[in-house]
């Protein structure tokens, strides 16, 4: 039904955090759309599991289209802060009222 992990587990994959190649048998699956369960023609990205481990495993519903969105890693710092914060106060949030 799944397939065997025997393949898998010899195979290298880089961690998305920090870049380090590592054993696919030591790391941690990681689905941007934070549907891990659903696998059909799905390519998961890689933490290595230090990484994994500082990771905050909180609820993330919205995030990755919020960052989509304020187009994080595709213009400065300080463009993707102003249109986070904007896109924020759009969805009526607000980082100042949120627990760290």
């Amino acid at each position: 039904m799944w397939g065997s992990r025997r393949n898998r587990n010899d195979a290298q994959v880089t961690c998305i955090a920090c870049g380090d190649s590592v054993a696919r048998s030591d790391a941690r699956e990681y689905d941007k759309h934070g549907d891990r369960w659903s696998r059909e023609d799905k390519e998961f990205e890689f933490f290595c599991k230090h990484c994994y481990r500082d990771l905050c495993h909180q609820p993330r519903k919205g995030l990755e289209s919020l960052l989509v969105e304020s187009h994080a890693g595709d213009c400065n710092r300080e463009e993707f802060i102003a249109s986070f914060y904007e896109l924020l106060a759009d969805h009526g949030d607000s980082p100042e009222g949120r627990e760290s």
